[in-house]
């Protein structure tokens, strides 16, 4: 479905003077703290992101950062293991935490004349969590579980965790998020205060409150939960660089449980903070218009006209602090060959790569990522998560707020180009997901 169909031009003109207009401000121990007004319920969303993610563990210590996203919820100088959420839950609310390659963050949604409580909540395990063995070994186990039931049993999830360590090789995203199972087991008291101490500092740390209030209501609270909270060390992102990609690399895994067999492209890219800024807006129009839904060039060719695929797409995401990949996929219908499927996925790449991309399918596109943002205004949670994620990655407001205006800019020999950088065979990883049964 395409939104733009139901954007009047005077709205897409509104997308871009600016996506969320935000209020910015920051407290005296360095945390900066973001107010997304959206007065259509008294509800807020309050989100408190870590600038440390699962790329920023130290060597042999991965799974450490998703770690926290558990132990958060334990014991802390006010509260006994699991008041937390009980006490959010009482007061009407829902929460939850996340951890990425390049941030942890903990959210609550709840009513605004409950904001205080939960401001409260956060604020007092940002430097009150206590680690002991009680809380750390229960624990430990569950995020073991996690991993063998979201990893180890799915082949579909498997495959994509050796692809990336295939795609990254020197750069600490070559390590899944959760952590290798071998290096979970090994992490001490030790290592986890270290990182705590390290990482868990107001001045490395971004609130963002969105909702019904303004930053001039909600600045009295802020100081006066987290203002006292002291500053740590200032804390370097240290990140090693990747090396040219000079081979292809295939990464095939076969079992018995795959009953749809699948097809991976993904191409070393550049992101906002690492390599060629200028691709990143030409790549996210070429993937929207390459592989971006049913009216796709992908799609088109490999399931309607050749119906040789019961799926096909692509995509690719600018805001990772490193490098980043521009990503296909298709599936095979009954009866066809993976060796078929690929070699018509080349040969729509060698199309683009040759010819470029139809010119009259750029403004349509744009158009539609344009409508996207107008629409992203809608929900509370979303200016709050676009935003943090953007801050935590080492981005700025303006990279979110310039959005439509950067994109609108976008031409056709600039995404032609992209396509020719990007798109070369020695810099993608190839993956197979295969049944075990047949070879298919």
């Amino acid at each position: 479905m395409l939104l733009v169909a139901t954007v009047s031009p005077p709205l897409l003109q509104a997308a871009e003077t600016g996506v969320f207009n935000p209020e910015t401000f920051t407290l005296k121990n360095g945390m900066q703290v973001v107010v997304i007004s959206n007065h259509r319920a008294p509800i807020v969303s309050h989100m408190v992101w870590y600038k440390v993610g699962a790329a920023d563990e130290p060597r042999g210590k991965s799974g450490i950062a998703h770690f926290f996203e558990h132990l958060m919820y334990k014991k802390t100088i006010t509260l006994k293991s699991g008041e937390f959420s009980q006490i959010v839950a009482r007061n009407g609310g829902r929460g939850n935490a996340f951890t990425s390659q390049d941030y942890t963050g903990y959210y609550q949604n709840i009513a605004v004349n409950r904001l205080e409580t939960v401001m409260k909540l956060e604020a007092g395990r940002m430097r009150g969590l206590i680690l002991e063995d009680e809380q750390i070994e229960p624990e430990r186990q569950v995020i073991l579980e996690e991993r063998r039931s979201r990893t180890d049993n799915s082949p579909s999830a498997k495959l994509a965790e050796q692809m990336n360590a295939a795609m990254f090789m020197n750069y600490p995203y070559h390590n899944p998020v959760i952590g290798w199972e071998h290096e979970i087991k090994l992490l001490t008291k030790a290592d986890l205060k270290k990182f705590y101490n390290q990482w868990y500092r107001p001045n490395n740390a971004i609130l963002v409150v969105a909702g019904d209030i303004t930053a001039k209501q909600l600045r009295p609270l802020a100081e006066k939960y987290y203002s006292k909270i002291p500053a740590g060390s200032e804390v370097n992102r240290l990140r090693t660089s990747e090396p040219p990609h000079n081979a292809a690399i295939r990464v095939i895994l076969r079992d018995h449980r795959v009953r749809q067999p699948s097809l991976r492209r993904h191409y070393l890219a550049p992101s906002l903070s690492y390599g060629d800024r200028k691709h990143i807006y030409p790549l996210e129009v070429l993937a929207q218009i390459f592989g971006g839904g049913t009216t796709s060039v992908l799609y088109r060719s490999l399931v309607i006209k050749q119906k040789l695929a019961v799926s096909a797409g692509a995509f690719y995401d600018s805001g990772n602090k490193g490098p980043s990949s521009f990503g296909l996929y298709a599936s095979p219908r009954p009866g066809v060959t993976m060796a078929k499927l690929e070699a018509a996925l080349d040969a729509e790449i060698n199309i683009i790569l040759k010819m470029g991309i139809n010119k009259n399918d750029i403004a349509r596109t744009i158009n539609t990522l344009k409508a996207d943002a107008i629409f992203a205004r809608d929900s509370i949670g979303g200016g709050a998560r676009v935003i943090g994620a953007a801050l935590a990655s080492g981005h700025t407001i303006a990279d979110v707020e310039e959005w439509p205006k950067r994109i609108s800019s976008v031409t056709k020999d600039q995404i032609d180009l992209a396509a020719k950088v990007i798109l070369i065979k020695k810099k993608s990883v190839t993956g197979l997901l295969l049944s075990e049964k047949n070879g298919s």
